[in-house]
């Protein structure tokens, strides 16, 4: 089995894989520490390989852990082997969930033409055609935004998402609640319809903590699978592995 660790910019997401992509356990927390790792690993002693992979700032600590208790880590980094080519310009700055999410959406869909898009912290919209990954765009997430029009302004609400789909809001808050999603589904859509014309196959994917506030508002979604980045990363943990074996 497989420790998949993934530090994200709000949350540090953990997942007990096998080497199908399939989830037999999840946590969701503020900050893995190294006793919480250890405790893990205590309770799913079946655990040979790990792999961490962080936006920003890795926990070393936790790192350290893993190193000494596992058959197998890696600590994913721009330079670690993956099976997909890279086209981006700067390797070295590409977000580690933005390649792993590439990486997975090939492992579980096929090479494939691809759009895959992220809804997090920030929203991606990143392309793979011909089994190389293009690169991408980024923009303001949905929770960024909500809290955005709150912070920058003297009389908005902090709002939420909704389920709700109207044209025009009629009070303040559904103009913001209106704006924020709809603003998300029209920009969404845009990359849709623009990638579309360039590649009749393109595969759509949505991933990432708020896809299913979209799913339903935007029509053209094929697939959506919020585990994505899990499934890419332990593709390259189980990758890197087995070429290790064959050393």
């Amino acid at each position: 089995m497989n420790l998949i660790v993934d530090i994200g910019n709000t949350a540090t997401k953990i997942a007990v894989m096998d080497s199908n992509n399939q989830v037999v356990a999840r946590r969701r927390v503020e900050h893995l520490s190294s006793e919480m790792t250890a405790a893990l690993l205590d309770e799913y002693p079946y655990i040979d390989k790990a792999i961490v992979a962080s936006t920003g700032v890795g926990d070393e600590c936790v790192c350290e852990v893993l190193r000494r208790k596992v058959a197998y880590f890696l600590e994913f980094a721009p330079t670690t082997d993956i099976p997909l080519k890279n086209g981006y310009k700067t390797p070295e700055t590409l977000g580690a969930d933005r390649l792993a999410a590439a990486v997975g959406a090939q492992a579980l869909y096929g090479e494939r033409n691809m759009l895959i898009v992220d809804f997090g912290t920030a929203i991606t919209y990143d392309l793979v055609t011909d089994g190389v990954f293009r690169g991408g765009n980024i923009s303001l997430g949905m929770g960024a935004r909500f809290k955005a029009l709150h912070d920058y302004t003297s009389s908005l609400p902090l709002c939420e998402p909704t389920d709700e789909k109207i044209e025009f809001g009629q009070t303040t808050r559904e103009a913001v609640e209106q704006g924020v999603m709809s603003g998300i589904e029209y920009e969404t859509e845009g990359y849709i319809a623009e990638f579309c014309k360039k590649y009749d196959d393109l595969c759509i994917i949505f991933t990432g903590g708020d896809a299913k506030n979209f799913v339903n508002r935007i029509k053209n979604t094929i697939f959506a699978n919020c585990d994505l980045t899990l499934c890419g990363l332990n593709r390259i943990l189980e990758y890197n592995a087995a070429k290790k074996d064959n050393e």
